[in-house]
């Protein structure tokens, strides 16, 4: 890895607060993330599984955590399985943890090799009464090949028929919505090397570049400066480009008089950044550009503003749009008060412009985990990014920083450390 270390109370903690939410006698089981084969003998790069980093910090492939707070065994109360490493993994692969190591990084004592985690688990299953698994159950995940939660669910209901099974994601996703002091510092760190990042952009982007240079300036700022890489692949769209939400080609030219929407995050330590900026490709906002840009600031900061305990992420969202959005595309010439009208409740003429949510939340993952049905608390973290899509004049402006909700307000995490944002800021940076 190339962060520095993380506390070990995070995980400690973290622990405590999972096992706390278990019924009496039950054990929890949590294994890591498959190393998937890209092609012939290559592998995808290993990525943990965010719920195992979250318990435990520990950064590696084929490792079980079992958690049995009523086990008659002080061993089996917390443990750890892990690969044991060899001659050859060591020539072939490099280091792995230690018992010692995985300990100092878990603060979990009991650690086992992997190679045995099956017999040794059978009579701690057999014992309890109840079994916690969990699966994907982020909102926006899509099926589409097996996984290692879910054909571990299977093996265990297979081998362990009459046992009662619970679901671990509920409690997960509400206790890794409200993000401790340890990770909001993994957080800001990461924040802090975005702002790295596009700051060198301002310093490089000029007409005749192409997106994909832009796209290597970002992964080498953040590689320099101890980050795992992208916390998700950059959007890097010139002109019409921009007006895609999801484009990834990354792979024209930026022209004189277009803008580039860029939208990259960092990896850090597992935590991800999230952060959306447009900036004109010759240094300069024409009129019109700076009244699209200026008109989704200002929704930007007004939905801020309501980033506040007690809101659901629905009802904010629907005022986002409804009553902020709405008017502004109204004075931008977008819509006519008869588009709004005669808008079809199902398809509002808003979308026309702005189809996509304003915020979600941000954690360990970039879509991290959170009840998106009950109310915002204090110490959720959010994205908000609102933006504005005019494919007839190639105009595509979205911007986005990160929320931190507090009980005396929101928190914006990018503005806390001046994180270039307004017009004259951009135009100054990209003509210093």
């Amino acid at each position: 890895m190339k962060y520095q270390s993380i506390n070990k109370q995070l995980f400690i903690d973290n622990r405590k607060r999972f096992t706390a939410q278990m019924k009496p006698n039950s054990i929890a089981i949590f294994r890591s993330n498959y190393e998937y084969v890209r092609n012939g003998d290559a592998t995808t790069e290993f990525k943990q599984h965010s719920d195992l980093f979250w318990l435990t910090g520990i950064d590696q492939e084929d490792t079980f955590l079992v958690l049995f707070p009523d086990s008659p065994e002080a061993a089996y109360k917390e443990c750890l399985f892990l690969k044991q490493t060899n001659a050859t993994i060591a020539v072939w692969e490099g280091h792995k943890y230690t018992k010692e190591e995985a300990t100092t990084t878990s603060g979990i004592s009991s650690i086992f090799w992997n190679d045995g985690f099956e017999s040794a688990i059978r009579p701690r299953i057999n014992y309890a009464e109840n079994i916690y698994l969990t699966l994907n159950e982020n909102d926006r995940f899509s099926y589409k090949a097996p996984y290692a939660d879910l054909d571990f669910a299977k093996q265990i209901q297979d081998q362990y028929p009459l046992h009662h099974f619970y679901r671990a994601a509920p409690i997960l996703q509400r206790l890794r919505s409200e993000k401790s002091a340890f990770e909001l510092d993994l957080t800001k760190h990461a924040i802090g090397i975005s702002k790295k990042g596009f700051e060198r952009l301002l310093g490089f982007v000029k007409p005749g570049v192409m997106e994909y240079e832009v796209e290597a300036e970002l992964i080498h700022e953040y590689i320099r400066n101890a980050a795992t890489g992208h916390s998700f692949h950059p959007i890097v769209a010139s002109g019409a480009s921009a007006t895609v939400l999801h484009y990834v080609e990354n792979n024209r030219p930026c022209k004189d008089g277009d803008l580039l929407l860029v939208d990259c995050g960092v990896d850090y330590a597992n935590y991800a950044s999230d952060m959306t900026r447009v900036i004109p490709v010759n240094g300069k906002f024409t009129q019109r550009q700076k009244d699209v840009y200026n008109t989704v600031l200002r929704v930007m900061r007004a939905a801020t503003k309501l980033l506040v305990p007690g809101t659901k992420l629905m009802d904010y969202h629907q005022i986002v749009c409804k009553e902020l959005m709405e008017k502004e595309l109204v004075d931008l010439g977008l819509l006519k008060m008869d588009d709004i009208k005669n808008e079809n409740p199902d398809w509002p003429a808003y979308k026309k412009y702005y189809m996509h949510g304003t915020s979600h939340f941000l954690g360990i993952d970039v879509h991290d985990v959170g009840m998106r049905y009950e109310p915002f608390k204090a110490n959720h973290l959010f994205t908000c990014e609102p933006g504005i899509y005019i494919p007839e004049e190639g105009i595509g402006i979205r911007i986005e920083n990160n929320i931190l909700i507090t009980n005396n307000g929101p928190i914006d995490l990018m503005d806390a450390i001046n994180m270039p944002i307004e017009v004259d800021e951009i135009e100054a940076a990209m003509n210093r």
